[in-house]
C-alpha cells in the first residue's frame, strides 16, 4: 500500500497528539475529571490520556500561552489552532451536557453547524486550563465526514 493509499484507508487508526500545559495538576483535574479521559503513563513532565481512544499528552511548558488566532466559520469565530474528535451525535450531547454541568466556558456553544447542508454537523469549542483550543463534534451521518 503507498503513503498516499494509506492515509485514506478506511480503519481508523488512533492518532496521537502532544500539547503544552502550564500547570499538570490542572490538565490532569480537565482532562481526568472534566473530559473523563482515563490516565496513562505519566511523568512529572508529562501526562498520557485516553481521548475517546486517541493518545493525547500533555506535556508541562510554562512559557506564556500564545493568543488564539480566530478564522469565520459559518459566522463564527473559530479559534486556531484547535484540536479535538469526532462523535457519535448521542455522545456529542452527552459531552455536552456533561461540561455544562461541571462549568465549562463555551468558546462556541454546541450548536449544528453547516444545518440543511453538505457537511452538516453538530460541534462546540472550549478551552482547556492552559487555553488550548478543543472543537467536539459529530455528524448525523458520518458520510459527511470528509462531503465536498
Amino acid at each position: 500500500m503507498s503513503a498516499s493509499s494509506s492515509a485514506t484507508h478506511a480503519v481508523t487508526q488512533p492518532f496521537h497528539l502532544a500539547f503544552p500545559v502550564h500547570d499538570l495538576d490542572a490538565a490532569r483535574t480537565f482532562w481526568g475529571d472534566v473530559m473523563g479521559c482515563s490516565e496513562g503513563r505519566s511523568s512529572d513532565e508529562w501526562i498520557d490520556f485516553n481521548f475517546y481512544g486517541h493518545q493525547i499528552v500533555a506535556h508541562l511548558a510554562p512559557a506564556p500561552s500564545r493568543l488564539a488566532a480566530e478564522n469565520e466559520v459559518d459566522g463564527k469565530h473559530v479559534p486556531v489552532p484547535h484540536f479535538g474528535v469526532v462523535l457519535s451525535m448521542d455522545a456529542f450531547h452527552t459531552l455536552a451536557e456533561r461540561l455544562k454541568q461541571r462549568g465549562v466556558q463555551f468558546v462556541i456553544e454546541p450548536y449544528i453547524r453547516f444545518q440543511g447542508q453538505v457537511g452538516e454537523q453538530a460541534t462546540m469549542f472550549f478551552y482547556d486550563p492552559s487555553h488550548n483550543a478543543i472543537e467536539i463534534k459529530a455528524f448525523a451521518d458520518f458520510g459527511q465526514l470528509f462531503a465536498k
